[in-house]
């Protein structure tokens, strides 16, 4: 039975320096919750105080309604998957997924039956007998999945578990670990860099910056409404132009002018966050930005141009190859606006959503 975890005010501090600085979540019971952001943000330290393997110099964890800042991690009843596996080679696969539950005196046909039933979930069951210097990157990631499964922990931590994986590979693990976290119930706290993985497995995210949260909630929100230019830029792609803003909600760019609704009233210097897709290459000769086309590449699903604009900026554009099947041709001559109802608009700085 999975259960919540709460995070209230957590700090550690290395000497002066605060690795994680009053962060507070709420992780609810069966949810996949991931910590994303880049290196030395303080995500592992944070997801190593849940697991018990940092102290904690300030705030409080709970598990359900349990306080367990002083709980040691073997009492914590949490399953681990690491980055580098972490498996023991001289077992074989069934012995390492075993491992845990022969710790915990579990009886012989009840190891046999719960390893033999979580190797048939992760898709590994053929391989029971095989040693893991025979096998694949992922099959020993499978391996570490099965082994932190199987004990039937209350709670899932997985830190980078895909990383050294390949591109390809990572993706088809990180839709069968969405699966089976979705099949188990575990309530799960993944930790990554990788923002586009973040999206594709997480009911919501938690953007860290500086060892605090810059922002939290739902995948889609976070992609389109994000709270700051830190989150607009680490979550796919945005280009950022300088505009201003005028008086009754209008804004402009070089010639270029809109109107928007706004969260609040602003005059002066403002940064507009557009994503590539959200740049429209139009016929618009009266109101629109004006660009050359420098490069353009073929990706599959969209064609990728770099714009030169008449005010020296370069900017990234997607056409979609299911509207656009040719693409425009190198050196030609665009207009350029954009989708009002998708960009975001932030104070000068990028710390605060104006729109």
């Amino acid at each position: 039975m999975s259960i919540d975890v709460k995070i209230k005010n957590v700090t550690k501090k290395y000497g002066d320096f605060k690795a994680v600085n009053n962060v507070s979540i709420d992780i609810k019971q069966g949810e996949l919750f991931t910590l994303l952001g880049p290196s030395g943000c303080g995500k592992t330290t944070l997801l190593r105080m849940i697991a018990g393997f940092n102290s904690v110099d300030g705030g409080e964890i709970y598990f359900g309604d349990k306080l367990i800042n002083d709980e040691p991690a073997y009492l914590r009843d949490i399953g681990m998957v690491f980055q580098n596996y972490a498996i023991f080679p001289h077992m074989t696969i069934f012995e390492n997924v075993a491992y845990g539950l022969k710790s915990r005196k579990i009886q012989k046909a009840e190891i046999e039956r719960r390893v033999t039933e979580t190797l048939d979930i992760v898709q590994i069951s053929h391989l029971r007998d095989r040693m893991p210097s025979d096998m694949s990157g992922g099959q020993q990631q499978r391996v570490a999945l099965a082994r932190a499964i199987v004990i039937e922990p209350k709670i899932l931590l997985m830190d980078e578990p895909l990383s050294n994986l390949d591109a390809k590979l990572r993706v088809q693990m990180r839709t069968m670990i969405k699966k089976l976290q979705n099949r188990l119930g575990i309530t799960t706290v993944y930790v990554t860099h990788d923002q586009e993985e973040a999206l594709a497995i997480s009911d919501r995210i938690a953007i860290m910056k500086d060892g605090e949260i810059s922002q939290m909630d739902k995948p889609e929100i976070v992609y389109k409404k994000p709270s700051d230019s830190f989150v607009a830029n680490f979550i796919g792609t945005s280009i950022f132009l300088e505009g201003k803003a005028h008086e009754n909600s209008e804004f402009s760019i070089d010639k270029y002018k809109f109107k928007l609704n706004t969260n609040k009233e602003s005059v002066g210097d403002v940064l507009i966050s557009v994503r590539p897709e959200q740049f429209i290459l139009t016929n618009e000769t009266d109101n629109s930005l004006k660009g050359e086309i420098v490069i353009s590449t073929f990706l599959g699903d969209y064609w990728y141009y770099e714009i030169e604009t008449d005010f020296g900026q370069v900017i990234e554009v997607h056409e979609y190859t299911k509207d656009y099947e040719e693409s425009r041709k190198l050196g030609s001559t665009v207009q350029i606006t954009f989708d009002l109802d998708k960009i975001n608009i932030f104070g000068k700085d990028g710390t605060e959503a104006i729109v």
